[in-house]
């Protein structure tokens, strides 16, 4: 038995990544590493129980070649009596019109493919051939980009994909290993030249940086994948502690917005700091992150740990971080200027304001009302009626209770640290002449007093 096999068949044991009447699409592009994987499959079909379907994709980037790897692969799958699924698709045209690069492009329709044949078969698993040499380029890539956390962990053995799965059975071989197996099987494959040019990152990564690693310790690819398996272990536990913490401190709003509280966040351990800011972006995300660096989450967390009461971040796809002293909010939503509110307060009448809380003005002759928080009280004859509700103004002042002179509403704001989209809509409480009565939560004017059973006085009410 070559090494390929028995290193794909412990491997295979170890991960459980077939089990018996599993439906498995096959991705094959034709060259040594699916073509290897493929013919190990269809070996062993019989001896793991599972169906297999191939699919391939072709890119229309290199013409006549392009369309040989396609029959190359159709022609395999006819002398071995497997159901052959193909689509061409024009990656260059795909490229113009969504704007993005050549392998992020055919990565994308790549995968959309074959999803879809996932769905018509209703197959349970994708099985994709990189090995433990692209494994090592990964790792090397995410470390010298800045990737943090889970990504360090490089190609992931296993992953939801679609409605089942997508696994990755040769990360524990070399890729002089699958070519040894496709010499000796005399599978013949297809060759992409543009793998050797060093034209993309990864190729310069394999063609300089790998020799020299093999030449260190020719095994070297089972050390990074022993890495990435403990790497991955060890991000799964302090992800699940930092999702404990932060399920504490976190609101959520429809899917578009996260609320985090910044005096509990800053109390978990920094290493469940970083990954509880993950857990934020991969949730708002919906699992697809963009190209997100440390830098990012290192600016998330200036931002968090700053002495600076506001601030705000924009990340990728139109996500923006916005702190307003204790609290910071992940959210896809614009913060829009308020429009702001105007009403006249009616005697008895409740008044339900756009924070879904209620105001009410009753006239009282007793004195059996006691000066609370939720209760504004003040003689009629010391102000004019009728009595406003509305949100602030550019200039606004009110005479503090207890203080001589006046305050400017904003320093209120900023002293009671009230976040900037809470403002927008709080209610200010007038009589008709402007004078600042209360503003509800925060401040009583001078106009608040006492009852005095001996006259009539007024009393507005604040509650849910």
């Amino acid at each position: 038995m070559l090494d390929f096999e028995r290193k794909t068949e412990l491997f295979v044991e170890k991960h459980v990544l077939f089990k018996k009447d599993d439906f498995i699409i096959v991705a094959v592009s034709g060259g040594p590493d699916s073509m290897a994987m493929l013919d190990f499959l269809v070996k062993r079909q019989d001896q793991y129980g599972v169906t297999l379907v191939v699919a391939h994709v072709d890119h229309m980037l290199r013409g006549e070649e392009s369309l040989r790897d396609l029959e190359y692969v159709k022609n395999y799958c006819a002398s071995t009596g497997l159901i052959f699924k193909a689509e061409s698709i024009d990656i260059k045209s795909k490229m113009k019109k969504d704007k993005t690069g050549l392998q992020e492009t055919a990565r994308v329709y790549r995968y959309q493919f074959l999803e879809q044949v996932m769905e018509e078969f209703q197959a349970n698993k994708l099985v994709v051939g990189q090995h433990g040499d692209d494994q090592i380029e990964t790792i090397l890539m995410r470390l010298t980009r800045g990737s943090r956390e889970i990504s360090r962990a490089g190609i992931q053995v296993k992953r939801k994909f679609g409605n089942g799965e997508l696994i990755r059975p040769l990360l524990g071989v070399s890729k002089s290993e699958i070519e040894e197996y496709c010499k000796v099987k005399a599978l013949h494959p297809r060759r992409d030249e543009s793998n050797d040019k060093p034209t993309y990152t990864r190729n310069r990564f394999r063609l300089d940086i790998l020799p020299f690693l093999k030449e260190e310790n020719s095994r070297v690819h089972e050390q990074f994948q022993r890495f990435s398996e403990e790497i991955t272990e060890d991000e799964k536990y302090l992800r699940f502690l930092a999702k404990e913490q932060m399920e504490k401190m976190c609101q959520e709003f429809d899917g578009v917005e996260i609320r985090l509280n910044i005096s509990l966040f800053k109390q978990v351990p920094l290493p469940l700091q970083r990954r509880g800011i993950h857990l934020i972006l991969n949730y708002l995300y919906q699992q697809y992150a963009p190209d997100l660096s440390a830098l990012h989450i290192d600016l998330i967390q200036q931002l968090i740990k700053s002495k600076k009461p506001s601030g705000r971040i924009d990340l990728p796809n139109g996500l923006k971080v916005i702190r307003s002293y204790e609290q910071c909010n992940f959210t896809f939503t614009e913060l829009e200027q308020a429009s702001g509110f105007y009403y006249v307060l009616e005697e008895d009448n409740d008044l339900l304001l756009p924070n879904q809380l209620t105001i009410r003005m009753e006239k009282n002759t007793d004195n059996n009302l006691k000066d609370q928080d939720n209760v504004l009280i003040f003689d009629p004859n010391t102000i004019q009626f009728p009595i406003i509700v509305r949100t602030r103004r550019p200039g606004d002042r009110m005479k503090i209770k207890g203080m001589n002179g006046s305050k400017k509403v904003k320093n209120i704001f900023m002293e009671m640290k009230i976040p900037l989209q809470d403002r927008r809509n709080w209610p200010i409480i007038t009589d008709n002449s402007g004078q600042i009565l209360w503003i509800p939560g925060l401040k009583k004017s001078c106009y608040n007093t006492s009852p005095n059973k001996e006259h009539i006085y007024y009393s507005i009410h604040y509650s849910k």
